[in-house]
């Protein structure tokens, strides 16, 4: 007799208490095995595929696509030892008859333990577990499983939706499109935000016409019913913005900032650039030289890679660098790690800057690589502006902001030149150290973009 397991939300780990259902992967009545991913959900971190421990019949979902779920509310219930062998050959070639009844009791923060690959078979329910009834539990109240969709009026294009932008997918769900509607005009069907919010706009009903008169009160009432058309929008301060705005808002109840800034002619760094790409291998990026300088200067300043532990009134100076650096996203700005950037040399640097900025943008990034960090570094010079006095990342203790960097005169060498000149700010919690040695680590910064080479020898 097949026994039922119902499978909840899992600890998601650092901090995360919820996610939202961005598209279900199975079906009532599919099979799945152990281990095999049965939905994606969002959190503030991160785009997360959730695997189930039970092989079985999945007899019912719980949610909808947009729905938040707490940790620990149930997403499905899976029918195990009751579905027939032949369509899931895995438990019996394990050896193991109690295999689907025991399930991989490993599920980790959106990573399955199974190395096949996942499986998706239809089978037809043949009990009253396989239709979604079997939720019912000795001496409890059952739960009543969200009902399965009716076929649409029109039949929908086959094969998945081309989305990756999670952006995407919440624009066209706030404005109720069907994706699947649309037909998406970047690489391989890729359906972009230009498409959906063509669609939007296509789809919006036409003003109505209002009639024109020549008398100052015709004019003016036709000014008044235009502007009763427009409509304030409200955005839910959830998920990723939720956090962010929480983090900043605490950064800036707790943390007493000041901030400095410097101009440094940043020729030489590019001149130091453009030679170590040109000797072969990995290309280097700007930001892989400019993370080498702040894990330098770090070095020589100690006292700014740090925390304030408020609980005991103790700043704790930290012994690693695991430096964060900015990166704008669809989803919005987030911070990824390089963890023991100490240890790492200025190509080690760059790949995992590489690694890490892709994954930000495709919202691959696990939870742990976007929390621990101890110091950031801030390319605000990708959005064409020069300066800006940024919020320190709370817990940590400072930020280096480095803007854009475009010719400009300069005196060099005691004649007036075009130089390319970069503006460097400096954020730094005034708790864990006085105006002195902010200065004096800006500054050592700033010379290091000036003259490189003696720092970029040898790594």
């Amino acid at each position: 007799m097949a026994a039922v397991k119902e499978f909840t939300l899992p600890d998601l780990g650092e901090g995360l208490t919820e996610a939202e259902i961005v598209r279900w992967l199975v079906e009532v009545g599919d099979v799945v095995a152990v281990d095999q991913p049965v939905v994606e959900v969002e959190t503030a971190k991160a785009m997360v595929e959730v695997p189930c421990p039970y092989g079985g019949v999945v007899t019912a979902r719980f949610g909808e696509p947009g729905d938040e779920v707490p940790v620990g509310r149930p997403l499905v219930t899976v029918a195990v030892g009751g579905h027939d062998a032949a369509a899931d050959p895995e438990p019996a070639a394990s050896g193991d008859p109690g295999a689907a009844d025991s399930g991989s009791g490993n599920v980790l923060v959106g990573y399955g333990t199974s190395g096949s690959a996942p499986r998706r078979r239809r089978v037809r329910p043949t009990t009253p577990l396989a239709n979604g009834s079997g939720g019912e539990r000795s001496g409890t109240t059952p739960r009543k499983p969200a009902p399965a969709a009716p076929a649409p009026a029109a039949p929908a294009p086959a094969g998945p939706v081309a989305v990756v932008s999670p952006l995407v997918r919440r624009l066209a769900r706030e404005h109720g499109l069907d994706l699947r509607t649309l037909r998406g005009s970047g690489k391989d069907g890729l359906i972009l935000r230009a498409d959906v919010e063509r669609a939007i706009a296509e789809s919006a009903p036409a003003p109505a016409a209002v009639a024109q008169a020549n008398t100052p009160a015709a004019h003016a009432g036709s000014r008044q019913a235009a502007a009763t058309t427009l409509e304030e929008t409200r955005i839910p301060l959830r998920g990723l913005r939720g956090v962010v705005a929480e983090k900043l808002s605490r950064s800036r109840r707790e943390i007493p900032d000041a901030t400095t800034w410097v101009d440094a002619d940043a020729t030489e760094l590019l001149a130091a650039r453009t030679a170590m790409n040109a000797a072969g291998g990995p290309k280097v990026p700007l930001l892989a030289l400019l993370a080498r300088i702040a894990v330098a200067a770090l070095a020589r300043f100690p006292e700014l890679n740090a925390t304030v532990d408020t609980e005991r009134a103790e700043i704790v100076r930290l012994p690693a660098v695991h430096l964060g650096f900015a990166a704008q996203t669809d989803r919005g700005l987030v911070v990824p790690v390089i963890r023991d950037a100490h240890a790492r040399t200025t190509e080690e640097l760059g790949a995992e800057i590489t690694r890490l900025t892709e994954a930000a943008r495709a919202g691959t990034l696990a939870p742990a690589e976007l929390t621990g960090g101890t110091f950031t570094l801030n390319n605000y010079g990708v959005f064409g502006v020069d300066g800006s006095t940024p919020i320190v990342n709370h817990p940590e203790a400072a930020m280096l902001g480095v803007g854009r960097i475009c010719p400009k005169p300069w005196v060099h060498e005691g004649e007036l030149a075009v130089r390319q000149v970069v503006q460097l700010s400096f954020t730094f919690d005034h708790r864990v150290c006085d105006g002195g040695a902010a200065g004096g680590f800006l500054r050592y910064v700033a010379d290091c973009v000036e003259h490189p080479a003696v720092l970029l020898r040898g790594v």
